[in-house]
């Protein structure tokens, strides 16, 4: 009798945390390694957030807390999504999970049978199309092209849909591309979604303080009312508020789903860290003045390493409008050789010998589902971004 389950060999370990660890693991044995893969920002978290999460252990709040979430936070939630989202929500709509991926990963194994179908634009996050897999599922991935922003067009959603479609997830702003949907982007997308009555929209907002210059952020359920019972919109603290240790994501949705995923969590981790929560609470009630000021960074870390990517010789770099990622295309060197006189023949070769020749950890985009491009975090600081990219120039100007 196999010691693992079948299911095991439907999902596969998080390439952006495989080149990770590895870039550590390359660094802890003495090599220069400038690492841009993890999507994860180098500012601290907020001081207040500190101090409540200290003045919640002072307080004795150390123990476990209720499966979807202490109320305080939960209620929380509901102010936020009223606040900036303009959607309405009672406390028995929401979820606190251990991360956002856990969010996810409530919903579809609460939802997905065998047979179903979940529409997923490319590229995407590496977790959405592994996870419908190890439910069952099968993940339809759409792929949305650098002509379109990278960006799902209503016709190519349209003829994506079928009897079997259970979930369209959609990443905006989106990790790897940083594409953002904008307000008259998603209203043309929901008018497909209203003639399609069975399909349930996920909506991942992790990244929605994160946009830049003039664009303004909506969300589908916000900007179509008629799909707000059948939309679960998840977010978190992780990338905005710099919390990604602290694993606190949440979602609202209709009540039965709700607590379907709550049936879930009750039998998989429980209620999260008791001292996080807390911390969250004041992450989401407390001063939210600083996220200008980081926005404005990230924004011109972007410009940096756009303006650098397209200096190098076969780098062709889109400048995208969220998040904190770049996904330029690495076509222009497919076919060149190294010096050793091995070809690049694939994203994955350009990421693997660039780690090798010049110690740049990034993400070959192939893992994101559409390629040839590669995906650089620019959750760094500028020295680290200005160092990386003139490898990368380096590197580029030596292939043959």
């Amino acid at each position: 009798m196999p010691l693992l389950s079948a299911a095991l060999s439907r999902i596969k370990p998080s390439p952006t945390n495989f080149a990770s660890d590895r870039a550590r693991r390359l660094k802890a044995e003495g090599r220069d390694i400038v690492a841009v893969s993890s999507g994860e920002p180098d500012f601290e978290t907020p001081e207040n957030v500190r101090a409540a999460a200290n003045a919640a252990i002072a307080r004795g709040y150390t123990k476990y807390t209720p499966v979807a979430g202490i109320p305080q936070l939960r209620e929380a939630v509901v102010r936020k999504f009223k606040r900036e989202n303009q959607l309405e929500y009672q406390t028995s709509q929401i979820i606190v999970s251990t991360g956002g991926k856990q969010v996810v990963a409530n919903a579809l194994l609460a939802t997905v049978d065998p047979g179903d179908e979940v529409i997923i634009p490319a590229p995407y996050w590496v977790s959405y199309p592994e996870l419908v897999q190890f439910c069952g599922g099968t993940p339809v991935a759409v792929t949305a092209n650098v002509a379109d922003g990278f960006k799902l067009r209503p016709e190519a959603l349209e003829a994506a849909i079928t009897p079997k479609t259970k979930w369209l997830i959609m990443n905006s702003p989106c990790n790897p591309s940083g594409a953002v949907y904008s307000h008259d982007e998603l209203k043309a997308l929901a008018e497909v979604l209203k003639r399609h009555r069975q399909v349930w929209i996920l909506t991942d907002d992790i990244y929605e303080h994160l946009v830049y210059g003039d664009f303004k952020f909506a969300t589908l359920a916000q900007v179509e009312p008629e799909l707000y019972e059948r939309t679960l919109t998840v977010n978190g603290v992780s990338k905005a508020y710099a919390m990604t240790g602290w694993r606190i994501g949440y979602a609202g949705g209709p009540p039965q789903l709700i607590k379907a995923m709550e049936t879930i969590q009750s039998q998989t981790t429980s209620g999260t860290s008791s001292v996080s929560q807390w911390a969250a609470v004041e992450a989401l009630t407390g001063p939210q003045d600083f996220l200008d000021g980081r926005r404005k960074a990230f924004e011109q870390r972007r410009d940096l390493v756009v303006s650098m990517l397209n200096q190098a010789r076969g780098i062709q770099c889109p400048t995208p409008d969220g998040a904190f990622y770049v996904y330029p295309s690495c076509a222009g060197v497919l076919g060149k050789r190294l010096a050793d006189g091995r070809t690049i023949k694939t994203d994955e070769d350009f990421v693997l010998a660039l780690l090798e020749s010049e110690g740049v950890a990034v993400v070959h985009g192939s893992a994101f589902g559409c390629g040839p491009n590669f995906r650089i975090s620019y959750a760094a600081s500028m020295d680290l971004l200005d160092e990386a990219c003139r490898r990368i120039q380096r590197f580029c100007a030596g292939l043959r």
